[in-house]
Formats: C-alpha cells, sequence, structure tokens
C-alpha cells in the first residue's frame, strides 16, 4: 500500500495507520454525517468522484477489503446482510454476477489466515 501511495513504510504508516497493542490497524475517519456511515476507512475517498466510493490503493487493498461484504457477520442471515447493504452500501450488493459459495468461502479463509499480523 505505501508503493502504491509512494511513500515509504514509515511514512505509511504515520500517515494511515495506528498501533493498536502490538499490531497495526488503518486509520478511520468520520464519514458523511448525512449518510450515516459512521467512520470510513481513511484510504476511502468519497470527494473526487461525487456518489462514488474509492479506494485510494485499491489494487493493494488488504484482503479485509478484498472480501467485503462477505465477511462472516455479514452472512450469517439474511437480515445481517440487509444492516449490511443498509449501512455500508457495496455497488455488488444484490447486483452484477453471483459468486459461487467456494469462491467467498475461498477469500474469507484466505482473510481470516491473514487476520493474524493486523488488527482487524
Amino acid at each position: 500500500m505505501a508503493t502504491r501511495l509512494g511513500l515509504s513504510e514509515k511514512d505509511f504508516l504515520r500517515e494511515y495507520a495506528r498501533k493498536i497493542g502490538s499490531k497495526w490497524s488503518l486509520k478511520e475517519i468520520t464519514g458523511p454525517a448525512d449518510l450515516h456511515r459512521g467512520h470510513d476507512c481513511i484510504l476511502l475517498d468519497r470527494k473526487s468522484v461525487p456518489g462514488k466510493a474509492l479506494c485510494k490503493v485499491y489494487q493493494d487493498r488488504p484482503n479485509q477489503c478484498k472480501t467485503w461484504p462477505f465477511w462472516d457477520q455479514n452472512i450469517n442471515s439474511r437480515k445481517a446482510w440487509d444492516e449490511a447493504k443498509k449501512a455500508a452500501p457495496c455497488p455488488g450488493m444484490g447486483s452484477g454476477p453471483l459468486i459461487p459459495a467456494e469462491k467467498i468461502l475461498e477469500a474469507l479463509l484466505a482473510e481470516r489466515a491473514s487476520s493474524k499480523d493486523a488488527a482487524w
């Protein structure tokens, strides 16, 4: 992610991350109050293209981001899925090609494996 932004790892961590215990986590910013979004990742740009949420490091985003919205807490029930869709709309939720359950499971397992070194 640091390379994508043209920063050294040290500068990236200082600008975009925070330490939680012994692990690093991306900083969050307060989202637009009128949208009731809560907190956005510091790398999410909602200003450059009105109506769009663009990741500054999309090609290098963490597995946590790659697997959204298919997180355990979102897929355990239809109600949880609908609440996640309302709280943090994702353009792919409910539209586009159907993703096979095997692909979703594969991505979730990869996210869990990578989360050993992250605070999320």
